[in-house]
């Protein structure tokens, strides 16, 4: 069957023929993969930034943002039928079974041993066939077939706001809507970046009713600001202005939202984050030159303000769950902004077209196995 592969040692990344999956255990599922998005992940694994083959294999199939069907189960398969439309999740436990991988939680890991499907020891999604566990399926309503890659990175958003919740029932948090009614705001979050994530994050921030302002480079008018505005949400671009500038009229900044992957820029918005505010980072940067910052104050704002900076990364079944909930409620809200996300489909024999970015209004690049929807324009 057809996959992509790279393949670390002789720096090589190609459309290989790999050997179909078959049924081994009980409990495993067949899907056949229909589409699967390309973020900046994949484009760094193929740059050789990081990627590991799984044991015995000297190249690895990339792709972790995937949607398929399932074509055959197990004897033991109680969760999916024959025909269901799934995402399966990315990353699976450690060999070790460390508390939080014992009790499916492999997104907080203790031993660093876990394997991720198409990132870290294991096959990803870029070729025709899957064969996995059933409890790493997640079920997607056929409604949703034409936005659901969009699922795995929309995740990302949906573990950031497991762990606010968790977070911030340390102090009064809720909001009082007694004078404004059910459309006043009373949080005020940025997010940090107009790319997939960062535009996901701020749907599943509206949906909350926060007062979400999206922070990116290039100024508007562009696509991105009026993909914001039609949630109801602000946009800023940065170009020539300090995050102060961008945020004083704002007032308390009670949630920031990176998907930025840049040091430099994130920790300039960390300034500004307000009282009993929360820093979520997202993005991992690339190596890079040191930067400058003003530690001390950092620091001084954190323990005076009562702040929390955060890191989270992969997420557990529940945020699929969670996310399959939100894209049922972006569809209803936004059709047309959420499948505007998809800029481009690619069949996958054409991937190298999405090696590199160079289109400035791409937000969403999938490679298809199947044809791509004709309500969508193909990349020419």
């Amino acid at each position: 069957m057809k996959a992509i592969a790279v393949f670390p040692k002789t720096r090589e990344v190609k459309l290989i023929d790999h050997p179909e999956p078959r049924l081994e255990r009980p409990t495993d599922v067949k899907i056949k993969i229909l589409n699967v998005g390309v973020c900046g992940t994949d484009r760094e694994i193929w740059e050789f930034k990081y990627g590991t083959p799984p044991p015995g294999s000297d190249y690895l199939i990339t792709g972790h943002e995937s949607f398929g069907q399932v074509v055959e189960v197990g004897s033991a398969v109680r969760a999916v039928n024959v025909g269901d439309y799934v995402v399966p999740t990315v990353r699976r436990g450690c060999p070790e079974h460390c508390i939080a991988c014992e009790q499916m939680r492999q997104d907080f890991c203790y031993t660093g041993h876990f394997t991720e499907r198409g990132i870290k020891g294991a096959h990803g999604y870029m070729t025709e066939y899957v064969v996995d566990d059933e409890k790493y399926m997640n079920l997607v309503p056929p409604d949703l077939k034409d936005v659901a890659v969009l699922l795995e990175p929309l995740t990302i958003a949906e573990k950031a706001l497991m762990q606010v919740y968790t977070i911030q029932t340390r102090l009064p948090w809720e909001c009082r809507l007694e004078q404004g009614g059910a459309n006043q705001t009373c949080h005020t979050a940025l997010v940090l970046g107009a790319g997939p994530v960062g535009l996901l994050g701020a749907m599943t921030l509206r949906l909350l009713n926060m007062d979400v302002h999206v922070i990116a480079r290039e100024p508007a008018p562009n696509a991105k600001a009026t993909f914001a505005e039609v949630l109801g949400a602000h946009y800023a671009g940065t170009a020539g202005r300090t995050a102060e500038q961008v945020t004083d009229p704002l007032g308390n900044i009670d949630l920031i939202f990176e998907a930025t992957g840049a040091a430099k820029a994130s920790f300039e918005f960390l300034r500004v984050l307000g009282k009993n505010g929360i820093f979520i980072f997202t993005g991992v940067p690339a190596p890079m030159n040191d930067i400058t910052i003003d530690a001390g104050a950092l620091m001084r704002d954190i323990v005076l303000e009562n702040q929390v900076v955060l890191g989270t990364v992969n997420a557990p079944k529940i945020a699929f769950e969670n996310g399959i909930k939100d894209l049922v409620e972006f569809k209803k809200r936004w059709p047309q902004a959420l499948g505007s996300l998809i800029t481009g489909y690619l069949p996958v024999e054409r991937f190298q077209e999405t090696v590199k970015r160079t289109d400035r209004n791409e937000i969403k690049t999938v490679l298809t196995f199947v044809p791509a929807p004709a309500a969508v324009a193909t990349h020419a």
